[in-house]
């Protein structure tokens, strides 16, 4: 079982302007119509879970849903899905915990993690197991974070990077479980 982080930050951090756009992402070239492994991790994950936002966030793209994988959205609030995803969207609620522990019941061993808070809060409860953070040269200086202060530690190895030619950094980390057994 493995909670994986895939996601793309400014140089400084960010995940989205301050009123959550991401058009910025759009604006780096891609000469060579390269997707950075993305098909390749859709590949191998079973699902994704992802925040109430980031569900938002994507039904407001102009284009159709785009994932093939059952997706789980967190939410406390949301009762229904867009009919348009109802076959491939489900709300889940409860502690982290006890949502990982019924996915993996029911067969989700390999989850993408997505959504801002959403990984926060993975990362405070400490069930981050690899985070796959490809870096856009681009400064936003101001924004929504990747990353908040909390009271939890979380130690990661470098597993790989990879260098683009437009400039673009893909950095795999994976837990180092290690330094945790032995901290």
């Amino acid at each position: 079982m493995k909670n994986i982080v895939y996601i793309a930050t400014s140089a400084d951090g960010f995940i989205a302007t301050k009123n959550g756009s991401i058009d910025w992402l759009m604006q780096v070239p891609n000469p060579d119509n390269n997707d950075y492994g993305y098909a390749d991790f859709m590949e191998s994950i079973d699902a994704l879970v992802m925040g109430r936002k980031t569900y938002d966030k994507v039904l407001s793209f102009d284009c159709d849903w785009p994932y093939t994988k059952k997706v789980f959205v967190l939410s406390n609030s949301l009762k229904y899905v867009d009919p348009v995803v109802e076959k491939q969207v489900e709300i889940i609620n409860g502690s982290l915990n006890d949502i990982l522990k019924r996915l993996n019941d029911n067969g989700y061993k390999n989850l993408y993690i997505d959504g801002g808070k959403t990984i926060q809060n993975f990362l405070k409860e400490n069930l981050v197991d690899e985070m796959i953070i490809t870096t856009i040269p681009v400064t936003l200086n101001e924004g929504i974070p990747l990353f908040k202060n909390n009271d939890h530690m979380s130690k990661f190895k470098l597993d790989s990077s990879v260098t683009y030619k437009n400039g673009m950094i893909k950095n795999h980390y994976k837990k180092d479980f290690l330094s945790q057994v032995y901290s």
